[in-house]
């Protein structure tokens, strides 16, 4: 019917990334005032603000349960939610401020040299660094199973990685400039 059911405010600044939870009852949104906002779909209410970063929140992801939200940020940051309670459960990257990696979504990194860090998102640990491409990675996601991971660079391909051997199962050539998204 193309009618609106809510108009969510309450930033202070652009938004720009969001995600819906797995259930569709809650929207995540990210904004460059530094904070992510949880918004119940149903009431169009907001149900928690997420402050914690000190750049602005770049890319955001709920795992596959719902319960978690992941929150990419120019502070150079990752940080895990708990989606009931609206706190900061782990911080899982911290660069240094002069390293001119950018962080993207779901629990990864970007870093000069082309690759993607993967990292535990509970404890925090280093898992793997995911490697091949030739120009810069653009964006990265896994598969809604936790299987497969993939990427998109500026090099014209995308690359797909099995999450448990971190081993590339395909590489994905035939665009004739950068791939800016994957999912």
């Amino acid at each position: 019917t193309g009618k609106c059911y809510h108009t969510f405010r309450g930033h202070s600044a652009e938004i720009v990334c969001l995600s819906f939870n797995p259930q569709s009852t809650l929207l995540a949104t990210g904004s460059m005032d530094t904070t992510a906002k949880l918004w119940d779909l149903e009431k169009g209410e907001e149900v928690a603000t997420l402050n914690g970063h000190s750049a602005e929140i770049i890319a955001l992801s709920f795992n596959t349960t719902g319960d978690r939200i992941i929150t990419g940020s120019f502070d150079h940051t990752v940080a895990v939610w708990d989606v009931g309670t609206g706190r900061e459960q782990n911080r899982l990257i911290k660069m240094p401020t002069n390293n001119n990696a950018t962080v993207n979504s779901k629990a990864a990194m970007q870093c000069p040299c082309l690759c993607v860090q993967l990292w535990d998102a509970v404890t925090g640990t280093h898992i793997a660094t995911l490697a091949g491409h030739s120009k810069e990675v653009l964006d990265v996601c896994f598969d809604y199973a936790g299987q497969r991971i993939a990427t998109a660079s500026a090099d014209g391909s995308a690359r797909v990685y099995n999450a448990g051997t971190k081993q590339c199962i395909a590489k994905l050539e035939g665009h004739e400039d950068e791939i800016s998204k994957v999912s």
